[in-house]
């Protein structure tokens, strides 16, 4: 008998009757009790203890007579103990949800390796190379769970956890919680490592078309008999649990969705495969019915995955065209467009379909903004709080707090507007006695919470008011504010309400006045106005708004209509026309203009070409502000407009200057500078300055690519923005008879001046115009004699290198004017590496160092992949490099210092020898060795150490030198790859500290 036969015998002949709690498991083992303890109803220990408990005994490493800890030794103890694992994993039906809820990630990732490994997986074979058609249906229900579990690993790992609460410190237990939490990581590190390829195996698997078996404790018996047995009974035919294919598919389409929708946060792009995949397990959950016994979805988390994704990625097919009111206020929040938030709230009032906390939540994130110092947005606060107060008291509940805090000073756009909600938060004819009664409730608690009458006034006039409102009503409501304000006589008689009293004309006209004013359709402003025009003919009704404005050239036109009913009518349509469009709500707008030019073209020429400037204006906002942003280009009828606009020579018609200046903006946004170049009238270039600037643009442009000495057009062009830049002087005579320079104003000797040229160029979008005008005034700004450190720009060798006449030019201006192009060109692409140099540049000749290193870095990140690929050689200068290497030399980060000059062209060992010998440095100095590859920096710090008797540091830099991959016999190649792979690095880490 051998020595352990032994011992076992020994240890059964002395094993009591009912085992101790200490030996459970071994007592579970020696008696194959496990099914019958797994039967109990309640079994203590519970099968999940069970499985962490044998998998901890056969993961215990050994110790040898050396007392040498050696890995846990495979024999048949602890393949027995792994089995009955599996087997109580078995009888849990492999539920992940259990087994996740109740093992840690190290203990269910070695769990599910034993299932792979008994499953006939071959070790070191990738999941993503193996054939799950081909596969026994147990080993690939094996490789689906595995990579199931490693993508819903990930995924957890990504939600915030709520940390426990320490109990009284334990050595023992802190060292096991520690040691936990690093296997955890380390796993994580590999699952998310693994990630696509664990994706791609599942994505595999929603294409099979037949049903898959997983192991039970029956096949698991069979397993740890002879193989021959196994292959026949279990591999090639149908053994174990029965997974049905949509069984399986909607799991793992559920899991996929979760990978999916958690990749999005960084990649938006793939929430799309997430709504695909989580409306897909939708419909599998309606096929298979929700009470599958194989199939545990959580269908309330999976509604809210659909809804999410329902407003990330709205659905572009036939049948979801309408989009949801949760995706509209998305958009809208994301756009920005917060007055259509109002819409939508308010038309959602009539429906019920938005949840009052989501509501509420929209209005606090508009709060949190307002108060950020963002003022524009204290009116939309008033009015979503006004929709989100409207419907509450639809609802029956009380007003809140907020509302009554923005209503404290009442004006009469909020109560416009308040009243404007009310009526479309409310169909009369439809709506329950209830319903109308919370209305009538709170419109005349509004009333009496108002002091000024006028305000009072303003809602009980309304419509909506006299409508909910009975007599008896509003004569009780007139005695409460007649109490409330003895001094206030609100009737003559006692006993009559001022509604009693027919109203006199000065009222009906107000309140048409009133109506005047908030219209925006056409024919009801026409309509009005013929009903006052029917009640006086002394007024102006175009003056009862301040806010009607037209353009001046305009004014002699409108106001020398004879006809006061048409001058009204043409003043007032025109004046709405163009505040509709400066709001950008330019459908009014086309409506307004088009009502105004049917109206005029009846009797005025000049009025009607007047109105299709106008209009003209106005579709190149629409595009502009549509379809143009996406880059689609411009019908070619509006083209043909434009161009008949900048072709028109119709006397005595008064034109605006903005018209001209956006038509030549627009012409040079769509790069028609064939048109601008040879097909443009002479006459229009000298009689429209904008035309002629926009002229020499496109040329400019045109003639960039070829040699310097035909572009003529760029002098010219130079000397127009030369002179426009220029300043003239003015002088006085003194008493004394001597001329003295007083005052220095713009020249009028140029096309334009300074601020239209500005507000021309404000409007371009074309990156090739703004390059050109960039490059213009950089150069001229370099061309002062005083100028320290020149700025750098694209094509700026095609400039004039000099000005004979310097005194005349307003440099102060130029670099005031530089300084705006620059902010103006990055807000229309902040990826562009030129202009971000020139920013850069400014700030380093204005001493703002830490802001220029800011913006060189951003130059360099964005046309590199964020620093993975190599900057190109032509945005990363000597000079660039060198002014790199000045801003951190001035900022005291000399070890940064350093490793720049490593980045030119020719290492600067002067320079970087002196920076390393400075010992005041506020960068983090040696933990920034790994990024220098040049050996004999590294040499010269190693020698700097010692020098200094400073081990540590020493010990680091040779540690760097030591690395294989800067070994000078290497070959050019790995020698470059290291110096790279150094360069990424650092500069990634730059980034970090200065973005």
């Amino acid at each position: 008998m051998s020595a352990e036969a032994a011992d076992r015998e020994a240890a059964t002949s002395s094993r009591p009757c009912t085992p101790p709690q200490t030996c459970w498991f071994e007592f579970l083992l020696e008696e194959s009790l496990l099914e019958k303890h797994l039967r109990k109803p309640c079994p203590d220990p519970a099968p999940v203890q069970l499985i962490v408990q044998f998998l901890e005994q056969a993961s215990k490493p050994s110790v040898n007579e050396q007392n040498q800890v050696q890995p846990p030794p495979d024999n048949k103890r602890n393949r027995i103990l792994k089995l009955l694992a599996l087997k109580v994993a078995a009888h849990l039906k492999w539920d992940l949800d259990i087994l996740e809820k109740s093992l840690s990630v190290p203990v269910l990732n070695m769990l599910l390796n034993e299932l792979l490994c008994i499953s006939k997986v071959p070790p070191g074979t990738k999941h993503i190379d193996m054939d799950l058609a081909t596969l026994p249906p147990t080993t690939a229900m094996a490789i689906l769970l595995y990579n199931r579990w490693a993508i819903r690993t990930i995924v957890q790992s990504s939600f915030p956890v709520k940390q426990p609460k320490p109990g009284p410190p334990q050595l023992s237990v802190m060292n096991q919680m520690q040691q936990e939490k690093e296997l955890t990581e380390n796993i994580l590190k590999v699952l998310k490592e693994q990630a696509s390829d664990s994706i791609l195996v599942l994505e595999a698997a929603l294409k099979l078309n037949k049903d898959l078996y997983v192991h039970t404790m029956r096949t698991l018996d069979l397993l740890a008999m002879e193989p021959g047995v196994v292959n026949g009974e279990t591999e090639s035919s149908t053994v174990g649990l029965k997974i049905k294919t949509e069984e399986m598919q909607c799991q793992v389409c559920y899991d996929l969705g979760a990978a999916y929708f958690q990749q999005g946060s960084t990649n938006p792009a793939v929430y799309e495969n997430a709504r695909e995949k989580f409306f897909r397990t939708k419909e599998l959950i309606a096929e298979i019915g929700s009470l599958s016994l194989h199939c545990t979805i959580d269908e309330k988390r999976l509604a809210g995955y659909c809804q999410a994704c329902g407003v990330l990625v709205p659905s572009s097919d036939s049948a979801s065209q309408q989009l949801t009111p949760y995706s509209q206020v998305h958009i809208c929040l994301r756009s920005g467009n917060y007055q259509e938030v109002t819409k939508i709230f308010a038309e959602d009032n009539l429906t019920f379909s938005l949840p009052v906390q989501f509501r509420q939540s929209v209005l606090r994130e508009l709060f949190q903004k307002a108060q950020q110092g963002n003022e524009a947005l204290d009116e939309i606060c008033f009015k979503v709080c006004a929709c989100n107060t409207v419907r509450d008291i639809l609802e029956g509940r009380a007003i809140g707090v907020q509302f009554n805090q923005l209503f404290l000073r009442p004006n009469k756009e909020k109560i416009d507007f308040l009243l404007e909600v009310c009526s479309r938060s409310i169909n009369l004819e439809k709506a329950s006695d209830s319903l109308k009664g919370n209305m009538a409730a709170f419109l005349k608690n509004v009333c009496l919470g108002l002091e000024d009458l006028q305000y009072v006034f303003m809602i009980s006039s309304h419509e909506l008011f006299i409508t909910l409102l009975k007599d008896e009503e509003r004569k009780l409501l007139v005695d409460q504010m007649r109490k409330r304000s003895p001094r206030v006589n609100l009737c003559i008689k006692p006993v009559t309400s001022f509604y009693d009293i027919p109203a006199s004309a000065s009222v009906n006209i107000g309140q048409l006045e009133h109506q005047l004013i908030l219209s925006v359709d056409p024919w009801r402003i026409r309509q009005i106005l013929i009903e006052l025009h029917g009640m006086t003919s002394e007024r102006q009704f175009w003056t009862v708004s301040n806010k009607w404005e037209i353009p001046s050239v305009y004014g002699g036109v409108i106001l020398g209509i004879k006809d006061n009913l048409t001058r009204d009518l043409v003043y007032i349509l025109m004046a709405k026309g163009l505040h509709c469009s400066t709001v950008k709500d330019f459908t009014h707008a086309k409506q307004l203009f088009a009502a105004c030019l049917e109206l005029v073209t009846e009797f005025s020429p000049k009025l009607r070409q007047v109105m299709l400037n106008e209009m003209l204006l106005l579709d190149i906002h629409t595009h502009e502000a549509g379809t143009g942003q996406s880059g689609e280009r411009p019908p070619s009828d509006l083209i043909s407009r434009v161009r008949g606009y900048l072709e028109m020579r119709l006397p005595d018609i008064p034109l605006r200057q903005v018209i001209a200046e956006e038509c030549v903006a627009f012409m040079l946004n769509w790069r028609e500078n064939e048109y601008l170049t040879l097909q443009v009238p002479a006459f229009l270039l000298q009689s429209n300055p904008y035309v002629k600037l926009g002229q020499l643009l496109a040329a400019t442009c045109k003639e960039l690519p070829g040699p310097k000495e035909s572009r003529r057009t760029a002098k010219d062009l130079w000397e127009v923005v030369v002179q426009i830049c220029s300043v003239s002087s003015q002088h006085k005579r003194g008493n004394d008879g001597r001329i003295s320079l007083i005052k220095q104003r713009e020249s009028t000797l140029g096309i334009m001046y300074r601020s239209e040229l500005l507000s021309f160029i404000k409007k371009l979008r074309e990156p090739l115009v703004l390059t050109i005008i960039l490059s213009l005034f950089v150069k001229l700004h370099n061309v002062r004699e005083d100028i320290v450190n020149d700025i750098t720009a694209e094509h700026i060798s095609i400039w004039p290198s000099s000005i004979p006449n310097l005194q005349s030019v307003d440099f102060e201006a130029v670099a005031i004017t530089v300084k705006e192009l620059v902010r103006y060109s990055l807000s229309i692409n902040p990826n562009n590496h030129s202009w971000l140099i020139i920013q850069a540049d400014i700030y380093f000749a204005t001493n703002q160092y830490s802001a220029a290193l800011h913006y060189y870095l951003q130059a360099g990140a964005v046309c590199s992949d964020f620093f993975n690929k190599a900057v190109p050689p032509d945005v990363y200068t000597d000079q660039v490099i060198k002014r790199m290497i000045k801003c951190c030399s001035l900022l005291n980060c000399h070890t940064q210092v350093a490793i720049l000059c490593q980045f030119l062209r020719e290492i600067d060992y002067k320079t970087a020898f002196k920076s390393l010998q400075e010992q005041n440095s506020h960068d983090a100095m040696d933990s920034y060795y790994d990024y220098i590859w040049d050996v004999t920096i590294l040499e010269y710090l190693t020698y700097l150490h010692h020098k200094r008797g400073e081990t540590d540091k020493r010990q680091i830099a040779i540690k760097a030198i030591g690395q294989t991959e800067l070994n000078a016999s290497n070959p050019e190649e790995v020698l470059q790859l290291a110096a790279q792979r150094r360069k990424k690095k650092f500069l990634q880490a730059m980034a970090k500290l200065y973005f």
